[in-house]
């Protein structure tokens, strides 16, 4: 890696190893972001199916419950 940014610093490319780097560490960035939106979007998804399921079990037990007082 030194030999890389000792070769644009000699060829006087420094603004461009910069922008190089700059681009590499938005993109990682961007990349991480969207894995974790992602992973965020999936526990979302998980939490409303389980309540989904929760409140079809309490909705079961209301209407047995409702049945039997009859």
């Amino acid at each position: 890696m030194s030999d890389l940014i000792r070769i644009f610093a000699e060829r006087g490319d420094l603004a461009h190893l910069a922008l190089f780097l700059w681009a590499s560490a938005a993109s990682a960035g961007l990349l991480f972001a969207l894995r974790e939106l992602s992973a965020a979007s999936r526990r979302f998804d998980d939490f409303v199916r389980e309540l989904q399921r929760f409140n079809r079990k309490a909705q079961r037990r209301a209407l047995t419950f409702d049945k039997d007082r009859d």
